[in-house]
């Protein structure tokens, strides 16, 4: 369980770090549209992504990885 919570989090990073360094312009672009949305709306986005997120490692732990 440790595995794939350490899995999960170093690909998260590997991700956010990419973003940050291929695109740092697009992610103030995004933080600027962001801040836009009601803030139940960024609610809604943030529970959608986390449901999204435990269904993918949930997924990936069924599958053997």
């Amino acid at each position: 369980m440790i595995e794939t919570g350490l899995l999960a989090l170093g690909l998260v990073l590997v991700v956010e770090g990419l973003v940050y360094a291929l695109a740092p312009s697009l992610v103030e672009r995004m933080l600027v549209a962001l801040s836009t949305l009601p803030e139940e709306t960024r609610r809604m986005i943030g529970l959608v992504s986390l449901a999204l997120g435990v269904v993918l490692v949930w997924l990936g732990k069924t599958l053997g990885a």
